[in-house]
């Protein structure tokens, strides 16, 4: 038989054949649900939420330094180069909350994007590496 199953055809009204109950189930245990009631979610208490963790930087972060308006554009004219050339950093980026100004300009509502970066980093060959990332908002595509 083509598309069909293997079993022989069974005549027209015939019974079904018999088969053993499933493993762990019995005819007088029907898989119905309880009736008993479940608890509601809204009745547990509900913790307060955590406090935000204070930031810690980790040791392997280079140290970030936001430079000030004048600054920035003191280091592009020195680059030689428009500030979208540069790479990118987010204002979000956690590597900048090494810089302690950076949270207080954050917290004084400066806007931080348009603004350079400063980033040292250790090197075996230079002795310090500076790179510098333009600051971002996140979603911005450029």
């Amino acid at each position: 038989m083509v598309g069909g199953s293997n079993e022989p055809d069974r005549a027209v009204g015939a019974a079904a054949p018999k088969f053993p109950p499933g493993p762990r189930r019995s005819p007088e245990q029907p898989m119905t649900p309880s009736s008993r009631p479940r608890a509601k979610a809204s009745s547990r208490a509900k913790a307060p939420p955590a406090p935000p963790r204070p930031f810690v930087a980790h040791h392997l972060a280079p140290p970030h330094e936001v430079l000030g308006e004048a600054e920035t554009a003191k280091i592009l004219d020195e680059l030689g180069t428009p500030p979208e050339r540069l790479p990118k950093i987010f204002v979000t980026d956690p590597g900048l909350q090494t810089d302690p100004k950076y949270t207080a300009l954050k917290e004084a509502g400066e806007i931080l994007a348009g603004r350079l970066v400063r980033i040292r980093r250790p090197s075996a060959t230079a002795g310090e590496a500076i790179a510098y990332r333009l600051i971002v908002k996140p979603g911005r595509e450029e």
